[in-house]
């Protein structure tokens, strides 16, 4: 009989904590999972799965008013926010399900409950139950991070967006990275008037600044309003319900909801990990090694809670990698090469490798090609936003090191061009592909 409750114990069932759940599991090893939200965590609850499907209803926008332009008679619409809010949460509810019947599957012991370290090889549920564990995994993701300013309470952030009762007719959302970008495209789809405040100047940082600049010259278009180095100084409630948000360097603006989507950061608050020894950086994320274990020997973390990149896939591959490494006996680290991206904006951007910038700085001498085009849809339909696709080569050795793209579709069609590029291959290999025409995407075999 072993001396603990448990081979390991996981706190936090998000996309890491499940996967490793599942894989240490199928190995053979005693597993439990406390989560004190929802089984699924950010991505399956309040993340990329229900954002995604707001990003779709919010397409039908366009794709009604461009239909009348390919022969179809359509009658003027109507959009019915209640009907796409309470659709999109009875798939979250169904997909939750479905992550529960993966856990119980594989015999793994789920507590719905808050969970702390108060010891190396042990944790204490909210219940004050205590329980004993030969490993444990924190995998508990990050957390919306709202700044504090007068009147900050006001605010919502992606983890209430999905509930709101109504759709909001004004809409301020502070911040510029993927999240703001992302849900600013899909307000101004609804009908509703959208207002970017960002307190730098820049969107997106980290993507190609030509992929970035695009994407703001087309929101711009769009009737999306941007207002740059404005930091938030207070929002005031009004008597009426309204919020007024008043800026640095910038005029008040009345909306009806305020977004903060500034970031999210390590959701370690609170755990007892301080008291335990486990070291945290300067960001309040875990310390791990490549095999994902903390300064504490017993204790390892994966996801967003270690802040390496804060991505759904890259938590799941690094949950398979602890448990296939600890249980399975197949020492397993993660590639953090080459890793794909997507903003799901209007348009949606897509990218792998280095961009323009960082290749000059890395590598010197550099060669670009790039492909501006309107896609043949937006032709017919009169519409005249444009594509652009952007490769980074590689001077001395033709190696393709990176892919920036923006247009309809560019995150399907990234997908499958990050394989070449995580394979290493050259601008050679795509100038000897045949073009699959008429597609948008063989403009990657075009590039000239």
């Amino acid at each position: 009989m072993s001396e603990f409750d448990y081979d390991l114990f996981v706190i936090g069932a998000g996309s890491g904590g499940v996967r490793a759940s599942r894989i240490a599991a199928s190995h053979g090893a005693r597993v439990a999972v406390a989560e004190e939200h929802r089984v699924g965590g950010t991505c399956v609850i309040r993340g990329c799965v229900p954002k995604k499907l707001l990003v779709y209803g919010a397409h039908f926008a366009e794709d009604i008013h461009d239909a009348r332009k390919f022969g179809w008679e359509v009658a003027d619409c109507k959009f019915n926010w209640d009907v796409l809010r309470d659709n999109v949460l009875a798939e979250v509810d169904r997909l939750e399900g479905l992550y529960g019947q993966t856990l119980d599957s594989h015999k793994v012991t789920v507590f719905k409950t808050r969970a702390t370290l108060i010891g190396p090889q042990k944790v204490r549920l909210a219940d004050g139950q205590e329980i004993s564990a030969e490993r444990i995994l924190l995998a508990t993701g990050g957390w919306p991070f709202v700044p504090e300013f007068p009147g900050s309470e006001h605010a919502i952030t992606s983890n209430e967006v999905f509930h709101l009762d109504k759709l909001p007719k004004r809409v301020v959302i502070a911040g510029g990275g993927y999240i703001a970008n992302e849900f600013a495209g899909i307000f101004n789809e609804f009908g509703s008037k959208v207002t970017i405040v960002n307190r730098g100047d820049t969107i997106l940082r980290g993507y190609d600044e030509q992929i970035r600049d695009r994407l703001l010259q087309i929101s711009m278009t769009k009737g999306i309003d941007f207002k740059f180095n404005a930091p938030f100084q207070s929002i005031e409630k009004n008597d009426d319900g309204t919020l007024t948000v008043h800026l640095e360097n910038c005029d008040a603006i009345t909306a009806d909801a305020v977004l903060i989507a500034t970031g999210r950061t390590p959701n370690t608050k609170g755990l007892g990990l301080e008291d335990v020894g486990v070291e945290l950086d300067e960001h309040g994320a875990i310390k791990v090694g490549d095999d994902n274990q903390s300064s504490v020997p017993s204790i390892y973390a994966v996801g967003d809670v270690t802040n390496r990149i804060q991505l759904t896939p890259v938590a799941i591959r690094e949950g398979q990698a602890f448990a296939d490494s600890v249980f399975g006996g197949k020492p397993t680290v993660v590639d953090y090469k080459n890793v794909p991206s997507a903003v799901f904006s209007h348009p949606p951007i897509g990218a792998v490798g280095m961009t323009e910038a960082e290749a000059r700085n890395k590598l010197g001498s550099i060669r670009t090609y790039t492909s501006d085009f309107r896609a043949m849809k937006n032709v017919l339909a009169g519409r005249n936003e444009r594509a652009l696709y952007k490769m980074i080569v590689n001077a001395a050795t033709d190696q393709v090191v990176g892919l920036h793209m923006i247009g309809p579709d560019a995150p399907e069609i990234l997908q499958a061009a990050a394989i070449a590029v995580k394979a290493g291959l050259t601008k050679a290999d795509f100038d000897a592909t045949v073009a699959l025409h008429p597609s948008m995407a063989e403009e990657l075999v075009l590039l000239k």
